[in-house]
């Protein structure tokens, strides 16, 4: 199985049908990582649509989409650690807390992630990032 971790904006765009959505369906089919933090991002961006969290969260796992599609990981120490060394590296392209607690978990499991935010694309990190879009 080739697993990808999802950022919240490939997420985003799966769960509205943006652009990138296909991508994001495709890779869920091979199984996705999202990091809570992520997860809380994507949750407060529809909570800004108006959709409550807790029917999102409950229609998606009733859907088989949340806990089997996409398993939504805890922050541990170690990402922590990580997310603070990203700093340096991230700041001039403006990557939130969010952001970089997606490419920790990235960097921790060893896996490619999926973003709809093309700037990552250019970030000198060394490791997978394909963008949806």
């Amino acid at each position: 199985m080739n697993r990808s971790v999802l950022d919240a904006s490939a997420f985003l765009a799966y769960l509205v049908d943006e652009p990138g959505a296909a991508a994001v369906e495709q890779a869920m089919c091979q199984g996705t990582l999202m990091s809570a933090v992520n997860w809380a991002e994507v949750l407060s961006k529809l909570a800004e649509r108006n959709q409550s969290p807790d029917i999102v969260e409950e229609r998606l796992v009733k859907n088989g989409i949340i806990g089997s599609a996409v398993e939504i990981v805890p922050l541990v120490r170690e990402d922590a650690a990580a997310i603070a060394r990203l700093r340096p590296l991230t700041k001039k392209k403006g990557l939130s807390l969010g952001d970089r607690a997606c490419l920790a978990l990235g960097i921790r499991m060893n896996l490619p992630v999926l973003t709809a935010d093309g700037s990552w694309k250019k970030l000198p990190l060394g490791m997978d990032i394909r963008i949806v879009r």
